[in-house]
């Protein structure tokens, strides 16, 4: 029993293909844990016996139809002072995979919750995409259902950061096809299938590209990267000091500068942010 008498919640991640990827830590973790909530209870098995590892603890079933059920009990567990390991049948729990319900109950008990950090679709693929890394945004499975997807996929088609998702192998053509439509069809974008594993390919195109070679089946693992909205560009200079004069001329006449600008910018089609910068870098320091 821990001194402040609650154990600690590991989220533990576990390879996502090559099991050469497993860490010494998760190794020890395995072998000295009480207690194990895994998804797959088989391929922790086979998981721990390639490592060489015996696992001794307590092996709780944990997937998502079982949940919410057993999630209080493992946190019972957790406050009565025993550690408690989980893991996923690949990458990190709670990232589109069970997890989230029990590490957010635990934080709500107090009781400590850790990372054993490792190998991760999302971030695996984010790399090796050749994409704008440096922002990006993690979407998951698309929702299934006509209406809810729809306005996704129409919230999506203006987002400037680079989106990730996973997805099934048998619908991913219908996937990328959809996005072809409402992103539009020359969007970039990258399959990677089976990453880390013998078979790993990672085929990059538009997405109407991708469509088409995914209409000829596909097999695996898939995580699809695709390339944010392009930024439209700045106003030529001689548009927007008009702009910015207009600006001064309306707030000379009584108008506050903030609807000042926000009625110019809709006038001229113009971006608020980008007129008031100028607005006031034509106005100088003494006007911020």
């Amino acid at each position: 029993m821990k001194e402040n008498g609650s154990g600690t919640l590991i989220v533990a991640a576990v390879p996502i293909g090559c099991l050469d990827d497993a860490s010494p830590r998760l190794a020890a973790a395995l072998g000295r844990a009480r207690i194990v909530a895994a998804e797959d209870t088989r391929r922790l098995r086979r998981l721990a016996a390639s490592l060489g590892v015996q696992v001794t603890g307590t092996v709780v079933s944990y997937y998502e139809a079982v949940e919410q059920r057993k999630t209080a009990g493992l946190v019972a567990e957790l406050t009565a002072g025993h550690d408690v390991l989980l893991v996923t049948d690949a990458g990190m729990p709670a990232v589109s995979d069970p997890g989230y319900r029990l590490v957010a109950a635990a934080v709500a008990a107090g009781v400590r919750v850790t990372a054993l950090p490792g190998p991760s679709a999302v971030t695996a693929a984010l790399a090796v995409s050749g994409l704008p890394s440096d922002r990006f945004c993690f979407e998951g499975f698309l929702p299934r259902r006509g209406g809810e997807r729809t306005r996704r996929l129409a919230e999506l088609a203006g987002q400037p950061r680079t989106m990730v998702f996973f997805e099934s192998p048998r619908r991913l053509e219908k996937t990328l096809a959809e996005l072809a439509k409402a992103l539009g069809d020359q969007r970039d974008a990258v399959v990677c299938r089976e990453l880390t594993k013998t078979h790993e390919q990672i085929r990059r195109g538009t997405l109407a590209e991708l469509a088409a070679w995914a209409s000829g089946g596909v097999l695996g693992e898939i995580t699809l990267i695709v390339a944010g909205a392009p930024q439209a560009a700045e106003p030529e200079g001689a548009e927007m000091a008009a702009a910015t004069a207009e600006v001064a001329g309306r707030v000379a006449a009584g108008t506050t500068r903030k609807d000042a600008i926000a009625a110019v910018a809709a006038e001229r089609g113009l971006r608020r942010n980008a007129l008031y910068r100028c607005v006031i870098g034509s106005a100088g320091p003494e006007a911020q």
